[in-house]
C-alpha cells in the first residue's frame, strides 16, 4: 500500500476545512460574481450612461490626447464604467451636435414660413447656448460620476477602517479583514473593496496587497488619510510584539478620524464663497432681470416671447445653478456624512410607493385647471358656447375688476387674441406653480412622513448608545454571556430609547430562541430593523464577529467602539456647528428671500403691463399732444408695442416653475453639503421647502399684485 503524500491530503481536506471555519470570510470564488450583480443593481444610472456611450459614442471615433485620457479612464475606473474615454467624448460631441441641428432645423423652418426677417434670432441663439452647456455638463459626467461614487463611498471609509482595524485586533489577516469589511460596509465601497478581491481572480494581480495598493491610488488626491490608514494596517503586519500591532492599529483609526475633520474644516471655509455667488448669479439678478421683461419686450416689438423666457428660466439658469452647486459639491471632502438603512426599515414600502403620486395629482388637478382657465377660453369653443363671439370674447368679457380692466384681458388683433394681460388671468396662472408645488409637496410628506420619525428615534438612540455600549462590554467583560448581557444592559438603561433596542435583543433570543446575531439582523424580527442606524449595526456585528474569539476579545472590541463613538460624535457635532452658518443662510435665501423677491416681481411686471396698457388706452388720442420735459406723448408710446409684451400670465408661471426648480436644485445642494447623500433627508427637505418657499411666493405675489395694481388705477385715474 502506498504510503499517503501529506500534500495531497492537505489539498484533499483543507478547503472543506477552511469553508466550516465561520470567520465572516466569502468564499473567493463568489467575488467575481457578486462584484457583477452588485454593480447591476447599485446605480441604474451608471448601466444607462454605458449603454448610451456603447450606442452614440460608437458612431464616430474621436481622438484623446494621453493626457486626457488617462484622467478620463482614472474616473471611468473610479466609477466603475467599462467603457473607453473616447466613447464617453464622442457622446458628448453627439449631444451637442444633435440639439445644435435640431434647433437649427426648427429655425429654417420658421424662416422658410415667415420669410428672412422671420428667422428665430434668439431662439436660435438660447440653442445654440443650451448645446454647449449640454456638451459640457456629458463631457464632465465621467468626473461628476466618479465624485458622486467617491462621495457615497468616502461616507463609509470611518467604519471600513474600524471594520478592518477591529477584525485584525484578533486575528492578524488582512485577506479576512478586508473580506470581513467587504460583507459589512454599505455601497457602494462594498463594491470597491469586492473588486480587490475580483482583480485577483481576474488575473490582474497576484496578491491582496497588490490589488489593494493599486485600489488605493484611486484615493490619492481626494483622501489621503485613508491610503496612510490602510498603509499603516499593512504595517501592523510586521509588528514584533502583540503592544506594537494594537498601537499601530489604534493609530490606523485614529488617522482617518482626524484627516476626516481637517478636511471638512478646510471645506466649512471655502464654500461660503462659492455658494454667495451661486444665489447672486443664479437666483437674484435673473429675479430682477425679470421685472424688465414685460417692457423690454414691448420695446423689441415680440423679438421675446414667453417661449424664450420659458426657455431661459426653465432650462438654461436652473440648470447653471446645479452646474455651479455641482462645482461646489466637487469640493465636498468624504468621510463624514449619514449613512441609512433606509431599505431595510419596515415602512421603507411607503417610500418606494406610486400610489401617492395618483393621490396628489387628483388633489392637484383642480389648481391645474384653475390656472389653465385663461388658455381654455382661449383655444377651445367654450366662450361661444357661453354667448360670446369667438374674437371678442376676453376682452368684452362682461365681467371686470377695478372699473375697466377685464378679468382676463385679451386683446383682440385680427382675427385672434393676444394675451393674457389681465389681473384675473395673472392671479388664476398662480395656481400651476402651487399645484406643482402641492404635488410634490404631498408625494414626499406622505413617503417620509413616518420614516422620518423613524430616523430621529435612531439619531436618539445613537446619541445614547456610547454608554450603553460602555456597559454592555463591561457585562461581557466581567464573565456575563453577550445572550444574557443585552437583558442587564436593557434594565440599566430604563427610560431611555436605548432601553426598547436592547428589550428587543432580549426579546428575540429569550422568547423566539435565536442567536445574538439572528436577534439583531434577522430580516423580519432583529432589533435593527425599527432602528436602521450604520453606526449601531457596525457596532453589533464587530460585537458578534469577535464574540467568536472570545468574551475578553469581545469587551476589549465594545471598549474600543465605544471610544470611536465618542470621538465620531465630537467630530460631527463639531462640523454641524461650523456649517451652521452657510446651512441657516440656505435656508433663509431658498425659502424666504427668492419667494419674496420672486413675489414682488410678479406684482412689479403687473404693475408694468397695466400701466403700459393704460397708456395706450387713455392716450390713444393725444398723439400730437405735448407733454412738457417728455415730448410727444404718442410717440413715445409707439416705441411699446403692447400687443408684443410678454403676457404677465406666462411670466408668473416660469418665475413660479423657476422658483420650484431652484428649491429643488438648493436643497439637494444643503443636504449634501451637511449629510452627503442621504435620500431621505433630501426627500423629505423638498417637500418642507416647497410648502414654505411657494406658499410665502403665492401670498407675496398675490398681495403685491394687487396693491400695486390699485395704486397703478388710483394714479392714472387721476391723471385721465
Amino acid at each position: 500500500m502506498p504510503k499517503p503524500n501529506i500534500e495531497d491530503i492537505f489539498k484533499k481536506y483543507g478547503a472543506k476545512i477552511e469553508g466550516r471555519i465561520k470567520t465572516g470570510d466569502v468564499v473567493k470564488s463568489d467575488y467575481s460574481r457578486e462584484y457583477i450583480k452588485f454593480k447591476e443593481e447599485l446605480a441604474p444610472e451608471l448601466v444607462g450612461y454605458e449603454r448610451l456611450c456603447m450606442s452614440f459614442g460608437n458612431i464616430i471615433k474621436v481622438k484623446v490626447s494621453q493626457k486626457e485620457e488617462e484622467k478620463i479612464r482614472r474616473y471611468l475606473e473610479i466609477s466603475h464604467l467599462d467603457i473607453e474615454p473616447w466613447q464617453a467624448l464622442t457622446l458628448s460631441i453627439i449631444a451637442f451636435l444633435g440639439l445644435f441641428l435640431f434647433g437649427l432645423i426648427i429655425s429654417v423652418a420658421v424662416m422658410l414660413i415667415k420669410g428672412l426677417a422671420g428667422f428665430p434670432f434668439l431662439f436660435f441663439f438660447l440653442i445654440i447656448v443650451s448645446s454647449v452647456f449640454l456638451f459640457y455638463y456629458l463631457n464632465g459626467y465621467p468626473a461628476r460620476l466618479a465624485n458622486k461614487w467617491r462621495l457615497k463611498a468616502s461616507s463609509q471609509m470611518v467604519p471600513a477602517i474600524l471594520y478592518v482595524v477591529v477584525y485584525m485586533r484578533h486575528t492578524s489577516n488582512l485577506e479576512r479583514a478586508i473580506s470581513f469589511a467587504s460583507e459589512h460596509l454599505e455601497l457602494p465601497l462594498a463594491l470597491d473593496f469586492r473588486k480587490i478581491f475580483y482583480d485577483v481572480e481576474i488575473g490582474k494581480f497576484s496578491t491582496i496587497k497588490e490589488s489593494l495598493d493599486n485600489y488605493l491610488e484611486t484615493w490619492r488626491d481626494y483622501s489621503p488619510e485613508f491610503i496612510e490608514s490602510f498603509h499603516l494596517i499593512e504595517s501592523s503586519l510586521f509588528e514584533p510584539d502583540e503592544a506594537g500591532r494594537i498601537k499601530t492599529l489604534e493609530k490606523a483609526l485614529q488617522v482617518i478620524l482626524d484627516g476626516v475633520h481637517d478636511r471638512m474644516l478646510k471645506f466649512t471655509y471655502s464654500v461660503r464663497s462659492p455658494i454667495t455667488n451661486v444665489y447672486m448669479l443664479g437666483v437674484v439678478l435673473p429675479t430682477l432681470g425679470l421685472a424688465l421683461l414685460p417692457l423690454i419686450s414691448a420695446m423689441l416689438g415680440g423679438m421675446i416671447n414667453w417661449i424664450h423666457v420659458f426657455l431661459l428660466f426653465n432650462v438654461i439658469i436652473p440648470f447653471l445653478v446645479f452646474y455651479l452647486t455641482d462645482k461646489v459639491l466637487m469640493l465636498r471632502p468624504g468621510g463624514y456624512g449619514e449613512t441609512s438603512l433606509l431599505e431595510k426599515n419596515p415602512l421603507h414600502y411607503k417610500y418606494e410607493s406610486k400610489e401617492y403620486y395618483f393621490k396628489a395629482f387628483l388633489i392637484c388637478l383642480p389648481f391645474f385647471i384653475l390656472g389653465l382657465l385663461p388658455l381654455i377660453f382661449q383655444y377651445t369653443p367654450l366662450p361661444e358656447i357661453l354667448g360670446f363671439q369667438k374674437d371678442y370674447a376676453f376682452s368684452q368679457l362682461g365681467m371686470s375688476l377695478f372699473g375697466e380692466e377685464k378679468i382676463f384681458g385679451f386683446i383682440s388683433v385680427g382675427n385672434k387674441a393676444v394675451g393674457p394681460f389681465g389681473i384675473g388671468a395673472l392671479i388664476l396662472s398662480m395656481f400651476i406653480p402651487l399645484g406643482l408645488a402641492l404635488f410634490f409637496y404631498i408625494v414626499y410628506k406622505n413617503k417620509t412622513e413616518e420614516l422620518i420619525v423613524e430616523r430621529e428615534k435612531t439619531k436618539q438612540l445613537e446619541n445614547e448608545f456610547t454608554n450603553s455600549l460602555f456597559q454592555l462590554g463591561n457585562r461581557i467583560g466581567n464573565g456575563t454571556p453577550p445572550e444574557i448581557a443585552f437583558g442587564k444592559v436593557a434594565e440599566s438603561s430604563k427610560g431611555l430609547v436605548t432601553e426598547d433596542f436592547f428589550r428587543r435583543v432580549n426579546y428575540n433570543i429569550m422568547q423566539l430562541g435565536m442567536d445574538v446575531e439572528r436577534a439583531i439582523f434577522d430580516k423580519k424580527v432583529g432589533a435593527i430593523i425599527l432602528y436602521p442606524s450604520e453606526l449601531i449595526a457596525t457596532s453589533m456585528r464587530i460585537l458578534i464577529e469577535s464574540s467568536k474569539k472570545g468574551l475578553q476579545v469581545a469587551a476589549s472590541s465594545l471598549m474600543s467602539i465605544s471610544e470611536y463613538m465618542k470621538n465620531i460624535q465630537k467630530i460631527n457635532n463639531r462640523l454641524r456647528d461650523m456649517l451652521a452658518e452657510i446651512i441657516s443662510d440656505m435656508k433663509s435665501n431658498m425659502t424666504f428671500l427668492a419667494p419674496l423677491l420672486s413675489g414682488v416681481v410678479v406684482g412689479l411686471a403687473a404693475m408694468i403691463t397695466s400701466i403700459l396698457g393704460k397708456l395706450n388706452l387713455n392716450l390713444l388720442g393725444l398723439e400730437g399732444v405735448e407733454a412738457v420735459g417728455i415730448g410727444n406723448l404718442g410717440d413715445i408710446l409707439k416705441v411699446f408695442n403692447l400687443e408684443k409684451m410678454i403676457p404677465p400670465y406666462f411670466l408668473q408661471i416660469a418665475i413660479g416653475i423657476y422658483i420650484i426648480e431652484i428649491i429643488f436644485i438648493l436643497t439637494s445642494t444643503l443636504v449634501t453639503i451637511n449629510s452627503g447623500e442621504d435620500k431621505l433627508e433630501k426627500t423629505h427637505l423638498i417637500g418642507k421647502n416647497l410648502q414654505k418657499g411657494i406658499s410665502l411666493y403665492f401670498v407675496v405675489g398675490f398681495l403685491a399684485t394687487l396693491t400695486l395694481f390699485v395704486l397703478t388705477s388710483v394714479v392714472l385715474g387721476k391723471l385721465f
